[in-house]
C-alpha cells in the first residue's frame, strides 16, 4: 500500500503544479509531464528491483502505453491541447496501483469515466461565466453551429436511442446512452463560446511556442496557418517582423478536471469502491 500512496502523493503535487502553470501561462510545459513519467516509471523500477517482482513495473509500462493512445486520440481529435494530452499519458504510468492487469484497466475505466464527468460540469461551469459575460455574441453563434452540425445531431440521436432502449439487459447501457445524447449539445456549445469567448489579441512580443492563430497570416509569399499544433519558434520569429498584434485562441485551462477526477478517484480507491460498485 505505500507504493500507491507514494504514486498517488506525486500525481497530486504534479497536477497541482500544472493547474497552477495552465491558470498563469495557458500551457502545461512538457517538463511537468515528462519528469512525471520518468519519476513514476523511476520509483517503479527501484521499488520492484528491492522487491525483486517486476510486475508493478511492467503494469506502469502498459499503463502508459494504454494512456498514451488515449492522450493521442484525444489530441488528434482536437479534444485536447498538446499539454492536456501529455498530462494524462503521464497519468498512464501512475494509475496502475496493481499487479494485476485486469484491476488495472478497471481503475483506468474509473478514472477516464470520472475525467468524464468532472471535465464536462468543469467545462460547462466555466463556459457559463463566459456565456454571462458574452451572452449577446453567444447567442448568434449557437444558431449559426445548430445549422452547421445537423448530422451530427441526427446520428448521436440515433445511438443514444439504441443505447437506452438496449439499456433493458445492461443498466450499463443506459449511462452511455444518456452520454451520447448530451455530447452533440455540449460539442456545439462549447464550439459557441470558442468562436465567441476565448479569441483575445495579443501583442506578438507575447506570442510563445504552441499558441494557436486565430486565422493564418500571410507574411510575404509564406502563409502561417492557423492549426491545433500551434506557432513554431520559427514562425513567431516571423510574424514578429510584420506585426505588432495578432489574435490567438484560448482554450479553457482543463486542468481542473484532472484534479477533481483524480481525487475522486484516490477516494473511492481508498474506501473501496470500484467501478462497478459507482455505477450499480
Amino acid at each position: 500500500m505505500i507504493e500507491v500512496i507514494f504514486l498517488v502523493a506525486l500525481a497530486l503535487i504534479w497536477i497541482l503544479f500544472s493547474v497552477a502553470a495552465d491558470f498563469k501561462h495557458r500551457i502545461v510545459p512538457n517538463w511537468l509531464n515528462f519528469s512525471l513519467i520518468i519519476f513514476a516509471l523511476g520509483f517503479r523500477f527501484f521499488y520492484s528491483l528491492f522487491n525483486g517482482q517486476f510486475d508493478f513495473f511492467y503494469q506502469g509500462i502498459v499503463g502508459l502505453g494504454i494512456f498514451f493512445i488515449i492522450g493521442n486520440g484525444l489530441y488528434y481529435g482536437r479534444m485536447f491541447a498538446g499539454g492536456d494530452a501529455k498530462l494524462m499519458i503521464a497519468l498512464g504510468a501512475i494509475l496502475p496501483f496493481s499487479t494485476n492487469f485486469t484491476k488495472n484497466l478497471e481503475t483506468f475505466s474509473f478514472f477516464f469515466l470520472l475525467f468524464l464527468f468532472s471535465g464536462a460540469i468543469y467545462g460547462f461551469s466555466y463556459s457559463l461565466a463566459l456565456t454571462i459575460r458574452d451572452f449577446k455574441k453567444q447567442k448568434k453563434e449557437l444558431s449559426k453551429q445548430f445549422e452547421k452540425n445537423k448530422k451530427f445531431f441526427l446520428f448521436s440521436t440515433a445511438i443514444s436511442i439504441i443505447l437506452l432502449t438496449s439499456a433493458f439487459y445492461e443498466i450499463f447501457l443506459f449511462y452511455l446512452g444518456i452520454l451520447s445524447f448530451f455530447i452533440p449539445f455540449l460539442y456545439i456549445y462549447a464550439k459557441a463560446v470558442d468562436e465567441t469567448s476565448l479569441i483575445k489579441k495579443i501583442k506578438t512580443k507575447e506570442l510563445t511556442e504552441g499558441d494557436w492563430l486565430h486565422q493564418d497570416l500571410k507574411i510575404g509569399n509564406k502563409k502561417i496557418k492557423s492549426n491545433w499544433g500551434g506557432l513554431t519558434s520559427a514562425e513567431i520569429k516571423l510574424i514578429r517582423k510584420k506585426f505588432k498584434e495578432v489574435k490567438i485562441r484560448q482554450g479553457i485551462p482543463f486542468t481542473p478536471s484532472f484534479l477533481i477526477a483524480f481525487i475522486l478517484l484516490i477516494y473511492f480507491y481508498f474506501n473501496g469502491i470500484g467501478l462497478w460498485d459507482f455505477l450499480y
